[in-house]
């Protein structure tokens, strides 16, 4: 959360709130987000009761992170959630190369605009949402060495998503235009509850960590961010926590809620923000010959610097917010006019009953 106040040492006040804006708003998704995947995921394991309960289920027990004070006591929790989310991938990944693929199988691709820009702007979420290194800067005894450490996490993040990725949708094709949880389509086993469950924990862990930011901004705005008081603190959390439990309680939509936020939020916080704000601070001559950081030996030059920001500046605002919002926001529409707000259980098998009526 350090990223707003480098804004507003270098360029202002407006670019400053800009950046609050824009990420505390990406936060307040993201942890509705892990609500409705921590739903979503439980009922894998358990479906007498429907998603929408679990959720109320799970909304408590997530607001239990109003009492862990700061980022310092996640950071075991952090590591062992890597554990989680690697052995998750890799199941992914193994159990569907041995289900194999599933009987007349298509693969389609994208057949309306609609789903070709959904699609691109989950890509842009998932390569920027999810190398969001929280804390690793916090952390770092020499936090000069962020850029490598950064570069290392976010090829990390690729041997998870790329694998998983490509074999599930080669095994299940165009079914998962339906289950946006792959969790749905594997056939029950030890395995895939041991990743259900480590999901879980991930999930309750990511949760407390989008948050907590949201809980510091919050404590300032009313004044209570010197105290040492964790009841109180945690008190003042709960207008936080509420909304979010709400929010995931009305639109329980996982997928169409991601491609939104990666078409909204990410392309501004993690693309065309630090893209404009560098080429900003950088444009005069004495700026760049005082540079603490030059430009990379792979662009040797200040231009090459300036027309690769520039390209992702215009790349993205066209196709991840422009025409990617257009069609998430279509795609949001579409999910909320078939299964309604409130939904009690957004894409569940039908049950003997239901088929019956």
């Amino acid at each position: 959360m350090q990223w707003f106040e480098v804004l507003d040492g270098l360029l202002g006040p407006y670019w400053k709130a800009v950046g609050l804006a824009f990420n505390c708003t990406f936060l307040l998704f993201g942890t509705v987000i892990q609500l409705i995947a921590c739903a979503s995921n439980i009922y894998y394991i358990n479906d007498k009761l429907d998603k929408r309960t679990w959720t109320y289920i799970f909304g408590a027990c997530c607001a239990a992170t109003v009492f862990i004070p700061s980022f310092h006591n996640y950071r075991i929790w952090s590591f062992l959630g890597l554990g989680m989310t690697t052995y998750t991938a890799w199941y992914l990944t193994i159990a569907s190369l041995i289900h194999g693929q599933v009987e007349g199988v298509t693969h389609q691709g994208p057949t309306k605009l609609v789903l070709y820009f959904t699609g691109a702007t989950n890509i842009l979420y998932t390569f920027g949402g999810h190398a969001v290194t929280v804390e690793i800067m916090h952390a770092m005894w020499k936090p000069q060495k962020f850029k490598y450490i950064y570069l290392l996490a976010t090829l990390y993040v690729f041997t998870l998503t790329i694998p998983s990725a490509t074999v599930v949708y080669w095994a299940f094709g165009d079914q998962l235009l339906d289950h946006s949880n792959a969790f749905s389509l594997l056939p029950r086993s030890m395995w895939r509850d041991a990743a259900v469950v480590l999901m879980l924990i991930h999930q309750f862990i990511t949760f407390g960590f989008a948050c907590t930011p949201l809980y510091f901004v919050w404590e300032k705005v009313v004044g209570i961010h010197d105290t040492k008081s964790i009841c109180l603190r945690a008190a003042c959390r709960l207008p936080v926590v509420i909304p979010i439990w709400f929010l995931a309680i009305i639109f329980p939509f996982f997928g169409p809620i991601n491609s939104a936020v990666g078409s909204l939020l990410v392309s501004f916080t993690v693309y065309i923000i630090p893209a404009l704000a560098h080429m900003l601070t950088y444009k005069s001559a004495s700026a760049r010959q005082n540079a603490a950081e030059k430009p990379p030996f792979f662009l040797p030059s200040w231009t090459a610097v300036y027309a690769v920001n520039a390209f992702i500046v215009i790349w993205v605002f066209i196709v991840g917010f422009g025409l990617g919002g257009w069609a998430s926001m279509t795609n949001f529409i579409k999910q909320v006019d078939t299964f309604g707000l409130f939904a009690k259980c957004y894409q569940c098998p039908p049950t003997p009953s239901s088929k019956h009526h």
